[in-house]
């Protein structure tokens, strides 16, 4: 076992804290500036910032909670290694799967936000050719090497983040309470369940920074901090943009083009009615808004492909899919994998149904990592904890329930894509049992 386990493809180690703050903001802001809007659709200002408000709860005692996962079992599969040696290889497979789906689809609704705002100034181009040329130029760089990939998403984060206080400072002298009062809780109690998988999207993909375990320098230190500070900037953002789209003229406003279709770009709609369409302040922060959409674009790319990779490397994928680049060192094979399901996934064109369905994803991912640290905790009391949650067992235990609530919850309202998403589960679990299981060699 160990000089197989030496034998198998290794990452790099170069990360240290600030650089995985910078990927870990870089995963989600996209979620800042897309996405979101259409939780309003559903809940209204009130219904949608009352989901916000349990999923900000869910996130904090999740994350938290996830840290000592990631310090204890610091591997590139992350919630997969987690539930696999938790749980045993069944559930770590299905929480596995419901991990890629996450990784995977999350990325083609950002490129089609990608597609939409670059649509701005170049309309003869179609929204559908700038998200494709994007995800070969992102995965290209991904698969060049860790290096420049890092360097490159730490520079636009840090950009996407500063033009998000720029947005708020500008557009939060112009708000008023009562906008935020108009239509506020449209379909009633309903509506706040409606809009959770909108509200998750705020925060989706965070636990990438734990699939970036292998290629930290001192994971057992650097994760828990990283994710720390990951998520106290990821809160005041989300609450920031918040206030500042839906209080300069209600939430409708940054919902609906003026030809009554949803939209994608809900914090240029907001900037139009404070600086104008024609104003200089409002294209530069357009032009920069972009930037936020590419850093979580490139991010999640960066994580699914180390998800993919462990799939492969450990053999409930096909074997090629844990191989890596010889020159670049990389998972080249899983990234040009998982570049051809999300373009085929974004050719359908259904952005809401996609994000909610990488929203069902990472749900999943919730219930299974907290199952496993309960898990952990009782089967494996002498497993090196570099970090410990805090309060014991009251934040997994918070974390599990509402992950527990936001999953029915989008279940019943969600039905056909529930159906979709439990039929890719069983599908998978169905090869896994009698197509892969001859060929798994699961290491611990």
């Amino acid at each position: 076992m160990s000089d197989h386990h030496a034998s198998e493809p290794h990452l790099q180690r170069s990360l240290g804290p600030f650089m995985l703050w910078g990927l870990g903001v870089g995963l989600v802001i996209s979620g800042m500036y897309f996405g979101w809007n259409l939780g309003l659709e559903k809940g209204g200002t009130l219904g949608f910032a009352i989901a916000t408000f349990f999923i900000i709860i869910l996130y904090i005692t999740f994350t938290f909670s996830y840290a000592e996962l990631a310090c204890a079992i610091p591997k590139a599969g992350g919630a997969f290694d987690y539930a696999t040696q938790a749980l045993g290889k069944g559930p770590g497979f299905i929480c596995g799967v419901a991990q890629l789906i996450e990784f995977i689809f999350a990325p083609p609704a950002i490129a089609a936000a990608i597609g939409a705002y670059f649509h701005i100034y170049f309309p003869d181009i179609p929204v559908v050719v700038i998200a494709i040329i994007a995800y070969v130029l992102f995965t290209t760089l991904n698969i060049i090497g860790l290096k420049p990939a890092t360097l490159f998403e730490m520079v636009i984060t840090i950009l996407a983040v500063a033009e998000l206080l720029l947005f708020a400072g500008i557009t939060l002298p112009h708000i008023e309470v009562s906008n935020f009062s108009k239509n506020a809780l449209p379909h009633g109690v309903a509506g706040i369940f409606a809009s959770v998988p909108f509200a998750i999207w705020f925060f989706l993909a965070i636990e990438g920074v734990a699939n970036l375990a292998e290629e930290t320098v001192n994971p057992q230190k650097n994760i828990s901090t990283g994710l720390t500070w990951t998520i106290a900037t990821l809160v005041f953002l989300c609450v920031l943009t918040f206030v500042s789209a839906v209080g300069v003229n209600g939430w409708e406003s940054i919902v609906f083009t003026p030809s009554g279709q949803t939209s994608d770009s809900p914090l240029p709609m907001a900037l139009a009615q404070v600086a104008g369409s024609s104003e200089l302040m409002y294209h530069l922060l357009v032009s920069i808004g972009l930037l936020g959409l590419v850093a979580s674009f490139h991010g999640i790319i960066l994580a699914a492909g180390r998800a993919s990779f462990e799939f492969g490397r450990v053999g409930y994928a096909p074997k090629w899919l844990g191989n890596i680049h010889p020159r670049f060192k990389t998972p080249a094979y899983a990234l040009l994998v998982n570049m051809g399901i999300g373009i085929i996934a974004l050719l359908t064109g259904k952005t809401g149904e996609i994000i909610t369905l990488a929203a069902f994803g990472a749900i999943t991912l919730y219930i299974f990592s907290m199952i496993s640290l309960f898990a952990l905790r009782k089967k494996a009391p002498q497993l090196p904890r570099p970090f410990k949650v805090p309060v014991y067992p009251w934040f997994p235990g918070i974390a599990l329930i509402l992950a527990g609530i936001a999953l029915l919850a989008m279940c019943v309202y969600n039905l056909n894509l529930a159906v979709i998403y439990l039929s890719m589960l069983a599908l998978a679990y169905i090869g896994f049992r009698f197509v892969s299981k001859k060929e798994l060699k699961v290491y611990k």
